[in-house]
């Protein structure tokens, strides 16, 4: 057999190439972090679910429209807020600063509103995944240290009966006319819609997804109002965003399949937005166990539906207003759950101490969303605690 002779020079050059290219590496995963995201659709999947846009049920003729909502005013009335941008808010502060572009309007005095007067804000938690304790009330101080109690109503839903937790009748004593709680019926919330009587109201997972995206659709169909993830910290009246109905944008990226996010969403009571989703759910394939597909899925076929028939579709608040951690490393919240940087920056510099660039950002959102994460803690004095919880509690007079 012919014995090959490499080139020594060749060989040291190589040597040398390598060497040369692990020191790169090594000094760029020094200085960046890499964060790459991979995801795989079936392409039939994408074709038979996405691709084609099946006709519209019809839900927004004149004479199927709910007398209940006022498709005048709520498609087609002046506005005071835009929550668009129109453009892709990934560079520096753009988003955060859009924000704070929309206004809220001067609180009335006290008032005495009716229960069915008031707008409704809906939360769920199942309560066969675990009790509900302090870590889950912080959602609820942020509710009423941001929104209005003379005007809104927070009703937490379950599964279950929590009438006899603690956390929840002492809010319940001190909120009688803004606080409530009721265990869903999901039978009786779908009479009336296209899902009314179907097997696939019986659909649920373990992570509450599938079950969680059909309740927050029939709430809203039944009663109208918002819908805010439990997993939720409000940081601003919502009241300016009211004026239209919307979910929110998944993250900074534009992801194709997946652009859209429910865990804030506004619809009216009977919105034929929501009718035709119900249509969608009972025609189209059920959903996998796991997935998003009655919640980002649904959303994105149903804007693609109404839009094909030159109906205006829901808005789509921008990412950063209700979930700042989806974007990228520059430029989004900082992680809730870590200690803050030892020199009290941000990102570009810029400072997280109270009445600095963070806070100022913070009182431009509307939320933070946590992505469940429900057994990891706030460190003590991090950003989070300073810039939230205390002024929850200081807020609520605790």
């Amino acid at each position: 057999m012919p014995v090959v002779h490499l080139n020594t020079k060749l060989v040291r050059l190589l040597c040398y190439a390598l060497g040369v290219s692990a020191l790169l590496i090594t000094y760029a995963f020094y200085l960046y972090e890499p964060h790459v995201e991979l995801a795989f659709y079936d392409r039939d999947w994408v074709h038979r679910e996405l691709e084609v846009v099946k006709p519209l049920a019809g839900c927004f003729n004149v004479d199927r429209v709910s007398n209940k909502y006022n498709i005048s005013e709520n498609l087609y009335g002046p506005k005071r807020n835009e929550v668009q941008s129109g453009v892709q808010l990934r560079m520096g502060l753009d988003c955060y600063n859009l924000a704070g572009t929309i206004r809220s309007a001067p609180r009335n005095g006290p008032q005495d509103i009716p229960n069915d007067e008031r707008v409704h804000f809906h939360t769920y938690w199942r309560s066969d995944l675990a009790p509900f304790g302090p870590r889950q009330e912080y959602m609820l101080k942020s509710f009423f240290a941001t929104q209005n109690a003379d005007t809104s109503r927070l009703i937490l839903w379950s599964n279950g009966e929590l009438g006899h937790n603690p956390i929840l009748q002492s809010y319940m004593r001190k909120y009688p006319r803004a606080f409530a709680l009721k265990i869903v019926d999901i039978p009786g919330l779908a009479v009336g819609t296209a899902l009314d009587g179907s097997p696939l109201l019986k659909r649920k997972d373990a992570k509450a997804w599938v079950d969680g995206d059909l309740i927050r659709l029939l709430l809203l169909w039944n009663y109208g109002g918002v819908w805010v993830d439990m997993d939720s910290l409000l940081t601003r009246d919502l009241d300016p965003l009211l004026e239209h109905e919307f979910v929110t944008q998944w993250d900074c990226y534009d992801k194709q399949y997946r652009p859209f996010n429910g865990a804030l969403m506004r619809f009216h009571k009977h919105s034929p937005y929501l009718c035709e989703a119900f249509h969608i759910m009972l025609t189209d394939t059920p959903p996998r166990a796991d997935s998003t597909d009655w919640g980002a899925t649904l959303y994105l076929k149903l804007w693609r539906r109404l839009v094909a028939e030159n109906i205006p579709p829901f808005k789509i608040l921008p990412f950063c207003f209700s979930d700042g951690r989806s974007c990228r490393l520059d430029n989004r919240l900082p992680d809730p759950f870590e200690k803050d940087d030892p020199q009290g920056k941000w990102t570009m510099g810029l400072g997280m101490e109270n009445g600095g660039p963070l806070d100022n950002v913070l009182h431009n959102i509307f939320g933070v969303h946590l992505h469940n994460q429900w057994d990891k803690e706030f460190p003590e004095n991090g950003w989070v605690d300073r810039l939230l919880l205390k002024r929850y509690e200081k807020a609520l007079g605790a």
